[in-house]
């Protein structure tokens, strides 16, 4: 599904030079580089040739370069799309994305861009129909992840509280892993509550989550343990391995680890989890 982990995504303002510099420092997976909520109206022209020089001298290494441009309806996102287009990003996040159509549209544009050759088209599912239709979304062209805008769907749906949003967050979750693509959690807004993300952040992965947005380079370390696995989960993964192995070299079907039972399905995840401690050995060193 992935080749890269995702486990956090920090958003950093397209029009803040010193941030986007100290970006490059920080062990994030991901940056999504914001022309949009971060930036002011007036400040939106200054923010793509800020983003547009920043990427041009590089420096972020294998953490994924993903710009959230203005939404289509706003007159911005064209430009915003022909000044970064040679900067080869790894994705384009569309805000309040309502629809496959809207991924259609987008991809359309791209396709006229040279620069956008390799570059993936995310989604920022915020909207109560861009949760309705999240299937037909990430089936669309070019489509690589989804990233929750909790904030924004929580107004519109007039909802009060995480568990208000359960709902919309399992069905986009659905949708995503039915499209093999990457789903990234909400943001949380309290960013000096550190035991408050580390709760959501552990529901958000028991729910299946491959990582968490961010808001403030504190939040960072909090995010990468806990989308990560843990030494238990990754002695297990060993553990269930080796014995399932031994139990068909002896022509049986099914193993038993700590007195339960390991099937064919159990070693999948067990690779799996090995696959991205490994991913993340390397994206850390």
């Amino acid at each position: 599904m992935t080749i890269r982990p995702y486990r956090s995504a920090l958003y950093i303002p397209g029009s803040k030079a010193r941030a986007l510099e100290k970006a490059r420092t920080l062990p994030v997976d991901a940056i999504l580089f914001d022309l949009e909520d971060a930036v002011a109206p007036t400040e939106k022209e200054t923010a793509r040739f800020t983003l547009r020089a920043a990427l041009e001298e590089g420096g972020y290494g294998d953490r994924a370069r993903i710009v959230r441009i203005n939404g289509t309806d706003t007159g911005w996102s064209r430009d915003d799309l022909t000044e970064i287009a040679n900067e080869t990003p790894d994705g384009i996040l569309l805000p309040k994305v309502n629809g496959a159509e809207d991924i259609e549209a987008l991809a359309a544009k791209m396709d006229k861009l040279p620069g956008y050759a390799d570059t993936a088209i995310w989604a920022m599912i915020e909207t109560p129909q861009g949760v309705l239709n999240a299937a037909n979304i990430a089936a669309a062209p070019r489509m690589a992840g989804f990233v929750l805008g909790t904030n924004d769907l929580a107004k519109d749906l007039q909802a009060k509280g995480r568990s208000a949003l359960m709902t919309s967050l399992q069905l986009s979750l659905l949708a995503a892993r039915a499209a093999g693509i990457v789903a990234i959690d909400g943001v949380y807004n309290a960013f000096k509550d550190e035991d408050g993300l580390k709760a959501e952040c552990t529901e958000g992965r028991a729910m299946g989550f491959d990582g968490k947005s961010l808001i403030h380079p504190a939040q960072i370390a909090i995010a990468n343990t806990a989308f990560a696995p843990s030494e238990d989960e990754i002695d297990l993964a060993r553990r269930q391995i080796a014995a399932f192995e031994e139990a068909e070299a002896q022509g049986q079907g099914v193993a038993v680890v700590d007195g339960q039972i390991v099937e064919n399905l159990h070693i999948e995840t067990a690779r799996a989890t090995l696959a991205k401690a490994r991913l993340i050995e390397k994206s850390d060193t």
